[in-house]
């Protein structure tokens, strides 16, 4: 038999346990968006510390539909990308260094939006393979800097769905290799690690003067 001090012990440790896998994380201030009611926003090509070189473009291709649905304009990013380009800035890292005063006197967004690429891409391993994004956004006010809300976008596809055995795995990474190879997979998990994020309860990003009436 147990004795009693390890059996309270083992209670309590599971009760903390049971505590901390229940609890949730605490609500987003809200103070600043709600002061500052943004309606336009401005999307900055993301700044890019992953491995992939091509990930900016592809997720600033997810980027606009998530923040439009909310309820927001944002400007079309393909015409900012090429107007902070015509103005000296030819990679997204340059554009990312333009004073919020100047953004605000050129373009005149309520609010600016910037992301960082932390981790992109195809991960291969021998029974698996991933496909994964994760992506840091800050708004900051178009005026002032001051940080409205910010999240982290980040989602993980695996091909390994937990059946088959060995040689099920196995097979089962090789042939997300054979179809990524042909189809890059990653702009669909950045929609939906921008949805989540976006989206997320507590902390999701406020509804915009925009935003369609709820059914």
């Amino acid at each position: 038999m147990m004795p009693f001090k390890a059996l309270t012990l083992l209670s309590s440790l599971l009760m903390t346990l049971f505590l901390t896998g229940c609890s949730t994380p605490p609500s987003y201030n809200y103070d600043a968006l709600l002061a500052s009611e943004p309606r336009s926003i401005l999307i900055i090509p993301p700044k890019n510390t992953s491995v992939e070189v091509n990930a900016p473009y592809i997720y600033l291709s997810t980027i606009s539909r998530p923040f439009g649905e909310k309820g927001y304009y944002v400007f079309p990013v393909a015409v900012i990308d090429a107007f902070l380009k015509e103005n000296g800035l030819p990679t997204p890292e340059e554009m990312n260094f333009v004073p919020l005063d100047k953004l605000y006197e050129h373009i005149g967004a309520d609010a600016v939006l910037y992301t960082e690429i932390n981790d992109w891409g195809q991960k291969y391993k021998i029974l698996s393979s991933e496909t994964v994004v994760d992506v840091s956004m800050t708004l900051l006010d178009g005026k002032t800097g001051a940080l409205l809300w910010n999240a982290r976008a980040s989602a993980v596809r695996s091909s390994d769905s937990g059946g088959g055995g060995l040689l099920g795995n196995l097979i089962n990474a090789v042939a997300t290799q054979i179809i990524n190879s042909y189809s890059d997979q990653t702009p669909t998990v950045a929609r939906a690690a921008n949805n989540l994020a976006i989206n997320q309860p507590s902390r999701g990003l406020l509804n915009g003067p925009y935003a369609l009436p709820k059914e």
